[in-house]
């Protein structure tokens, strides 16, 4: 493996948390100028400390923990999803802020005792048969370690994504935007190139062109276009925006690492999920190294781990 490679895969999981973060103190706040200064400066209305990454990050370390697991026993990450359930029912207890389809979920087996991956999905389906809203944004905001996990396994991965979603989010609009973001995460680590319609061949054929019409749109269109961001597909549009939209500086190219995550949070609404999606492709393609140095050593969170911590781990499970 190469050191390009390696950074990018620190960078997906680093500019995943870096995005959540910078997003942290601005949640549900406004659409925000084009000039105004955006940082890291935490607040918001969960009172976060200034680089402290929130449940977007957070839920994604149990996967983080998983996918190790899975590389030192030489099995996949889906097969550690038990674990991952009963991580984040624990996590839940004492979280600031869990989302309230995760929380419903996670409520339910927490209640019923069954902390097991067959027991979430099982609550999974079932609320979206009572409700039929089941596609929040909150299974798009953890998926990098994902795509870390089978980075370079198309098949495994498309499987792997929609599944994790499903733990939480059955809403086809949730599955399919997760397969899209980690096999275009995957992508970008393993050849350092960005192409979001990739995974496009890994979705019902009938749901490719819905999905197709969706990526132009968002290339076409500011973030702030995107309002109901809290909804599944209006937050991958948002990131894809912010990140195809926001220019390359060519005096310095990978600041637009920087530039994009600021975007993404200048659009308002629900700005640390927004930024934090973002981040995780920006991050696979421009490194970790393109995260801000102030950045890096302000991150921190649940479970008491640093953004160095992170972006360490993202690079050895890539290697292993």
């Amino acid at each position: 493996m190469t050191d390009a490679v390696r950074d990018r895969a620190s960078g997906a999981l680093l500019g995943h948390a870096a995005g959540d973060a910078l997003g942290a103190g601005y949640e549900f706040g406004p659409v925000l100028p084009a000039d105004a200064e955006v940082s890291m400066r935490g607040g918001g209305p969960y009172a976060w400390a200034p680089g402290e990454w929130t449940d977007d990050t957070q839920m994604a370390v149990p996967l983080l923990v998983a996918a190790e697991s899975a590389s030192a026993s030489g099995t996949g990450l889906v097969d550690h999803l038990d674990d991952v359930v009963a991580a984040w029912a624990s996590w839940s207890l004492d979280a600031k802020d869990v989302g309230n389809q995760t929380r419903r979920v996670l409520g339910t087996v927490s209640r019923s005792g069954e902390l097991t991956c067959d027991a979430l999905l099982d609550a999974s389906r079932r609320l979206h048969e009572e409700t039929g809203h089941t596609a929040g944004n909150g299974s798009l905001m953890r998926t990098s370690p994902v795509a870390l996990a089978y980075a370079g396994r198309d098949d495994d991965l498309a499987e792997a994504a929609r599944l994790v979603s499903s733990l939480t989010h059955w809403d086809d609009d949730a599955g399919d935007a997760c397969v899209l973001w980690c096999l275009a995460i995957s992508h970008t680590v393993v050849t350092g190139e960005l192409d979001l319609r990739r995974g496009l061949a890994w979705l019902p054929r009938h749901r490719q062109d819905r999905w197709e019409a969706r990526i132009v749109e968002a290339e076409s269109k500011p973030p702030a276009s995107f309002g109901e961001n809290g909804w599944v597909v209006h937050a991958f549009q948002a990131a894809w925006s912010a990140i195809i939209t926001t220019p390359v500086p060519p005096e310095a190219p990978a600041s637009h690492l920087r530039l994009a995550l600021e975007n993404a949070v200048r659009a308002g609404n629900d700005t640390d999920t927004v930024a934090a999606i973002a981040g995780q492709i920006l991050g696979a393609y421009w490194g970790a190294r393109a995260v801000p140095d102030a950045w890096t050593a302000a991150l921190h969170g649940w479970p008491g781990l640093s953004g160095a911590d992170l972006a360490a781990r993202a690079g050895a499970l890539l290697t292993a």
